[in-house]
């Protein structure tokens, strides 16, 4: 995408669409304090960074409305542009009226994510924190935020460079190597490249296992509510949220298809999915429905599984020996309808006890929820991956040192363990934007809202 890498001067609303109090309307490039000096009624051409000023912006000498004007020069931005920023009234008129004015001074309607693009192109942050901008946009939990606001601050690049950069120095010796082939001279001490890559390969195998956690944590982690048909899924989905978002009905068989919500619990966002009741059915529909189940119970973090105390309970539990092995390493057994007993008989060992209806001991079986999982693991001070280019890229990393790990076992030619080092820092350069191509930061940029 040409028009994200040129140096136009663009615009954007910066804030969200819509009549608000007030709006932000953002100016980067080179032309951008001369263009707001000519629709403003106040000097701006000899002013300083980060200075505001108040006054009106003006068409053909009318105001269209007062505003404050922040300037931000050249290398002291967020894009490293010159920028302005123009806080108006949030009138949908007022926004569009300056907009409409500025384009037809010269300023052209940004791209998506343009902003941001221009900020990694003149190096004011790398690839990856330029990723974490739009996750910190879109995080909806305190956990999503904080492993944001973790990669912005820089802390996976820096462990990233770092890794990086020791490996082109071995790199720059082995290349070395290559030219005095001749008299076969080593400048790459092997058995240091071996432990190199064994501390690399042990730090970015961490980064790999960490983006499972990272993948939840950013999206919500997935609880799927099984059970057999009328055990109480809906009731319960419905207590959860505290709100009616599931239909509930007496007749076996009422959920056909998964319904699904979200909720905060311990500042972690999960998302609780209500899926039809298992059982043998001719219904095809129904089926359909266990089906999903089924696909659910496989993709979810956790699977409560809800056993209905006035039926067979040893049956019931006996039944979630039908899941997958690794899917009943996941299961929470929480017996409902206690409302409807007037007496325990028996406690079956590792179940909770609840009342869907009633929302007796709801908040139990939260924090049960919130300790079944490993999110805790993000209070220490370890990267966490989020991003599935990120973990993509660093697979295919590990792959190239392993086969560097395996030719330096085998005695290879320092041209040969050249070739999977140079790949190796290729993918690691990939995540940073070290190494990048217009196709993979149109990608990325075009994913970005307008104005960021």
């Amino acid at each position: 995408m040409n028009s994200l890498i040129n140096n136009d001067t663009i615009c954007a609303l910066a804030t969200g669409g819509g009549m608000s109090a007030i709006a932000l309307i953002r100016i980067s490039g080179d032309q951008s304090i001369k263009i707001a000096n000519k629709v403003f009624d106040k000097n701006l051409l000899d002013k300083k960074s980060h200075t505001v000023h108040f006054g009106n912006i003006l068409e053909d000498n009318n105001i269209i409305d007062e505003v404050i004007i922040t300037i931000f020069a050249k290398n002291q931005s967020f894009t490293g542009e010159q920028t302005i920023e123009i806080s108006c009234h949030g009138s949908k008129f007022i926004q569009n009226k300056i907009l409409e004015l500025l384009i037809n001074n010269g300023v052209r309607l940004a791209n998506p994510g343009e902003f941001t693009m221009r900020a990694f192109k003149n190096g004011r942050l790398d690839l990856s924190q330029a990723e974490s901008i739009a996750d910190l946009i879109e995080s909806e939990s305190s956990a999503a935020h904080k492993s944001a606001i973790q990669h912005l601050r820089g802390g996976f690049s820096k462990k990233l460079k770092t890794l990086r950069q020791q490996l082109i120095d071995f790199a720059s010796l082995i290349e070395l190597e290559l030219d005095f082939s001749e008299e076969d001279v080593e400048f790459a001490n092997r058995k240091q490249l071996k432990e190199l890559l064994n501390q690399m390969h042990k730090e970015i195998s961490a980064l790999i296992n960490s983006f499972k956690l990272g993948n939840v944590i950013k999206n919500g982690i997935p609880v799927a509510i099984l059970g057999a048909p009328n055990v109480g899924k809906s009731t319960l989905l419905n207590s959860i949220l505290n709100e009616e978002k599931a239909i509930v009905s007496d007749i076996a068989g009422t959920t056909r298809d998964s319904i699904e919500d979200e909720m905060i619990i311990n500042d972690y966002n999960f998302r609780f999915i209500d899926t039809a009741g298992i059982r043998k059915t001719e219904d095809k529909i129904e089926n359909l429905g266990i089906e999903r189940t089924l696909f659910h119970a496989n993709k979810s973090s956790i699977i409560i599984y809800l056993i209905d105390i006035t039926a067979d309970i040893e049956k019931q539990i006996k039944d979630i020996e039908k899941l997958d092995k690794e899917d009943q390493k996941k299961v929470i057994k929480v017996i409902n309808k206690i409302d409807l007993q007037a007496k325990i008989i028996k406690e079956i060992k590792d179940c909770l006890y609840i009342s869907a209806k009633d929302q007796s001991d709801i908040e139990k079986l939260k924090n049960k929820i919130f300790d079944f999982t490993d999110v805790k693991k993000l209070d220490n001070t370890n990267t966490i991956v989020t991003n599935q280019r990120h973990y993509e890229q660093l697979k295919e990393t590990i792959k190239e040192l392993e086969l560097v790990m395996e030719g330096l076992d085998n005695n290879l030619s320092s041209d040969l363990l050249a070739v999977n080092i140079k790949q190796s820092l290729f993918h690691l350069g990939l995540i940073t934007g070290e190494v990048s191509t217009d196709d993979l930061l149109s990608n990325i940029f075009s994913k970005f809202c307008i104005g960021k």
